[in-house]
């Protein structure tokens, strides 16, 4: 049966990807299903002579491009970002239809062949470009220069990385939230608590910069700071032990507990070996969210995760400015089905040069989440953090919750608020500490007490 003559509307669109202009091979690749070469050859020559496409070049080297007044509107700075013909034909293969895509499972191979200082996924020259860019001179303890620019860090930080996950909240609106604790009228409540636990992580990142280290703990207090009302307390800041999947995608990832808990130990290992932090951030971006480590927010973890050794070294933040959320998406796609990861590289070294720019200028569905616990965040944080630290016992800290509740919950919400506090309490782990600025040696001291009170 002939080949069916691709549709005009299919290849403008695989062309409009190109703006150099795209092979015929490039335009093969993409079109579903694809038809006889010399099908295509002649369709093609078709739209040239017709004004709607310009050739380009003889042969074999020939590209086709759209003119210039047919250039869609996402070619446009705001919302483009100029890739290499090598990414552009990696990003066209993950865009094709899902059904034409094989499905794949997790590939150990590309976490076991990584060797720390030895492989690299950015180039010598990228990782010397990245240097010169993000450089301060800056020779004060870890996170001098991420406090000095903190408050313009944590609005952009959180917006951005909170519109990479589809949050519609503004950047103004989120300035006001964060700034005045105000929340934006029509909003999901989700969108609230994503933004101010974003705030909660870049907190703990800048404020801990001379103490972190690259190890389970730090991931895992990210993870919870990340996910805190947005998942259930007992999967903030643990790995999961459920299967999961990727909206949009063919790509299984990892179902095994024991085998997760490896992999997200290796990853922590080799990263915290590599010594050049660009280096170590890509490692992070590229692994994290290929395992899927925990239920939900793996993509939030790896894009905080990444600024950390950054933020340690004195060097500008990445805040992924301007980031288009579908070419961001399809990067990780091509990691998670094709185990490529130039397209995401081009991301993150145009991401970081626009963060460079802007400071040297200057899930399992739950429902929404409690308004109560939005409320009152900050005075539940406040006495659980106080219950611990002075090392308070259950009839204590139950007479401390109560009375703080009098004194400052609505009376109409103190039953309510005092349950959330107690059963947050009873949830507290080493791997949700952060969330409440306590220290490991801190929580162990409390525990002591915590369970001899149980016997007495």
């Amino acid at each position: 049966m002939p080949k069916k003559i691709p549709q005009t509307d299919m290849i403008l669109d695989i062309v409009s990807r190109f703006p150099n202009g795209a092979s015929v091979e490039e335009i093969l690749l993409g079109l579903d299903p694809a038809p006889l070469r010399r099908t295509l050859q002649y369709r093609l020559s078709s739209l040239v002579k017709n004004g709607i496409l310009i050739a380009e070049g003889r042969t074999r080297s020939r590209k086709f491009r759209l003119p210039e007044k047919k250039q869609p509107h996402r070619l446009e700075e705001r919302n483009y970002i100029p890739l290499s013909p090598n990414a552009e034909s990696i990003q066209l293969q993950i865009t094709r239809p899902i059904h034409t895509r094989r499905h794949v499972g997790y590939n150990r191979e590309l976490l076991d062949q990584y060797r720390p200082n030895s492989s690299y996924y950015l180039s010598e020259s990228a990782r010397g470009k990245l240097l010169e860019l993000g450089k301060t001179d800056d020779a004060h303890p870890a996170g001098t220069y991420a406090k000095q620019i903190f408050s313009r860090l944590l609005i952009d930080l959180s917006w951005n990385s909170s519109r990479l996950e589809g949050n519609t909240y503004s950047l103004l609106e989120t300035e006001r939230l964060l700034e005045l604790g105000e929340a934006a009228e029509g909003k999901d409540q989700r969108e609230t608590q994503m933004i101010l636990n974003h705030k909660a992580a870049i907190e703990f990142l800048v404020e801990s910069a001379q103490n972190l280290e690259l190890n389970r703990y730090t991931i895992l207090n990210i993870h919870s700071l990340l996910s805190d009302g947005l998942l259930p307390d007992r999967s903030c800041g643990t790995l999961r032990s459920i299967s999961v999947g990727i909206a949009g995608s063919v790509y299984l990832p990892l179902d095994i507990p024991q085998l997760i808990s490896e992999c997200f130990q290796q990853i922590i290992d080799t990263a915290k070996a590599i010594i050049n932090p660009f280096e170590q951030a890509f490692f992070l971006m590229v692994h994290l969210p290929y395992l899927q480590p925990f239920d939900d927010v793996n993509k939030r973890v790896s894009r905080l995760s990444a600024n950390l050794p950054l933020i340690r070294e004195n060097l500008c933040p990445l805040s992924f400015i301007d980031v288009p959320e579908q070419t961001y998406i399809n990067s990780l796609l091509a990691v998670y089905e094709l185990n490529r990861i130039e397209l995401l590289s081009e991301v993150f070294v145009w991401a970081y040069e626009r963060s460079c720019s802007r400071y040297s200028v200057t899930r399992q569905t739950l429902g929404d989440p409690d308004p109560l616990r939005i409320r009152y965040r900050d005075l539940r944080k406040e006495i659980i953090s106080l219950i611990v630290s002075e090392c308070l016992n259950k009839k204590s800290a139950i007479a401390l919750i109560r009375n703080k509740a009098k004194e400052f919950v609505l009376d109409t919400d103190q039953m309510r608020f005092i349950e959330s506090v107690e059963t947050e309490l009873m949830g507290l782990h080493k791997g949700n500490i952060a969330r409440y600025r306590l220290r490991p040696s801190e929580y162990d001291a409390w525990q002591k007490i915590w369970h001899y009170s149980e016997t007495t």
